[in-house]
């Protein structure tokens, strides 16, 4: 494989936020290559990859191939090598060719000395219980207690570790350490924000909240009956049973359960420690009169030239190291450009067949999708199936119905017995439904959700409904038990 081709297929397969960072290390690297600012305003470019091409889809048409295909050549590991050009060695290494390019931390701030910080700023839970700590008034023995406890919280809010065990691990240094020194600590921290952290189990989490909240609360003094006493059967969603011992009938039972549903689980989450990812569409999908039209997101990239005064300064025939170096620059930038217009080529005409593919999703929703596999498209774009991977792989389509993973279109299938094909995203939309549509006292089991859905033609295993559903994020049927 010659290092343009490498150089191809890694474009082909980063994201759009990695596609950033690598046509900045590009401009940074190579002094042949700059931003187009003249035909920035006009959207246009000679040298630039296409950023707008549209496919339009014809709702009305069944045979719309025609729609789809690009305006360029795709790239493909049949074809790619013709577009290599001729002043390029094809039999040396990479590093021969391509000069590192520079960190992206070497890259200086502009013009202004400014700099945006990109890391995160956001404050994990122990950071804020020990400030918390260090606002509070503890004694020198009791803040050792309490930054031994804060240690041990997990980072949902629980104690990880039993007070025995803090309590022994503190003797060495804090010989005459009693156990209820231990308890009182616990009990101050108990009170720090989060409501409910520092507690051992979830039972004593919901009742730290319920303590916090107004005395005139209506259904407090039930609902903290219930946990004290009933939890089992709460965990265990005996309704009949708690309506008997609590003396309540079910719709004030419902209130009682409603407000303890009200609490947070996890008190911890509510501190949130993890980096915000940022989806940036790589296509956008539309219906203009009638029409689903495919075209690619231009804000993605910076348009992009090859710098027509250096590219001059190459002069034929000059075998100076200077002028060795512009050709090898202008060379590599000439290749660059390539890749990046081949790779929206790509992108467009397998982002195109998808949609052409899966229009009955974008009209009807999620039980409208049909199966669908990369060999499908591969077949229809003449590429090899781990081009389509690369392709789809990070790349994001924004849709009128939210935006997705170009690989959220594939899935496995399931025949009906009409011989109908129904795809597994289909049979999650089903599942979903039939869950939403359900008796709270009566949830459906896996097996009468099979046997609903044989009844529209559709046999699955109720293996395979329990394997969707967990899927889903959708709890066995004891556990969706409820109150009507």
């Amino acid at each position: 494989m010659t290092p343009q081709l490498q150089q191809a297929i890694r474009l082909l397969q980063l994201s759009s936020l990695e596609l950033q960072n690598e046509i900045q290390d590009a401009l940074d690297s190579n002094m042949m290559l700059e931003v187009n600012e003249e035909d920035s305003d006009n959207e246009a470019s000679t040298e630039s990859p296409s950023s707008q091409i549209e496919s339009p889809v014809d709702t009305e048409t069944e045979d719309s191939s025609q729609d789809f295909e690009p305006e360029s050549e795709m790239l493909s590991s049949d074809t790619v090598g013709d577009t290599i050009p001729d002043e390029l060695p094809v039999d040396s290494s990479w590093d021969d060719i391509y000069e590192a390019p520079l960190p992206t931390s070497a890259v200086g701030p502009g013009e202004d000395g400014n700099f945006d910080y990109q890391g995160s700023n956001e404050e994990s839970l122990r950071d804020h219980l020990s400030w918390q700590l260090e606002m509070s008034h503890f004694s020198d023995t009791d803040r050792v207690i309490a930054e031994s406890m804060i240690d041990a919280i997990d980072e949902n809010g629980y104690l990880g570790t039993s007070l025995e065990d803090i309590h022994s691990s503190l003797l060495q240094a804090l010989p005459e350490l009693e156990f209820d020194e231990v308890e009182a600590v616990l009990h101050q921290i108990q009170n720090f924000d989060p409501l409910g952290v520092a507690a051992k189990d979830l039972r004593e989490c919901l009742l730290i909240q319920l303590r916090q909240l107004p005395a005139e609360t209506e259904w407090i003094k039930q609902a903290t009956q219930l946990l004290t006493d009933h939890f089992d059967l709460l965990a265990k969603r005996d309704y009949n049973q708690l309506s008997r011992k609590l003396r309540l009938d079910d719709d004030n039972l419902k209130s009682v359960v409603q407000l303890i549903l009200s609490l947070n689980p996890r008190p911890g989450g509510a501190i949130s420690t993890s980096n915000t990812e940022y989806v940036i569409p790589d296509v956008y999908v539309r219906k203009l009169n009638g029409q689903w039209r495919v075209e690619l997101n231009p804000d993605i990239a910076p348009k992009l030239r090859v710098n027509p005064y250096y590219a001059s300064l190459v002069q034929r025939g000059n075998a100076s190291s200077d002028n060795v170096s512009l050709k090898s620059h202008l060379q590599e930038a000439r290749w660059f450009l390539k890749s990046l217009q081949s790779r929206n080529d790509t992108l467009l005409k397998v982002a195109s067949r998808i949609v052409e593919r899966q229009r009955d999703f974008f009209e009807h929703g999620q039980e409208a999708m049909k199966p669908m596999v990369l060999h499908d498209i591969a077949e229809e774009v003449s590429m090899h199936e781990s081009t389509i991977s690369r392709v789809t792989n990070k790349k994001y389509l924004h849709s009128p119905r939210g935006i997705f993973e170009l690989k959220y279109f594939f899935s496995s299938h399931v025949t009906s017995d009409e011989g109908d094909e129904y795809s597994s995203t289909a049979i999650h939309a089903l599942i979903k439904k039939l869950v939403a549509a359900e008796e709270a006292r009566k949830p459906l089991s896996d097996s009468k959700i099979a046997n609903l859905l044989a009844d529209q033609g559709i046999n699955v295993a109720r293996r395979t409904i329990a394997k969707y559903r967990e899927a889903l994020n959708i709890p066995p049927s004891n556990q969706r038990k409820r109150l009507a």
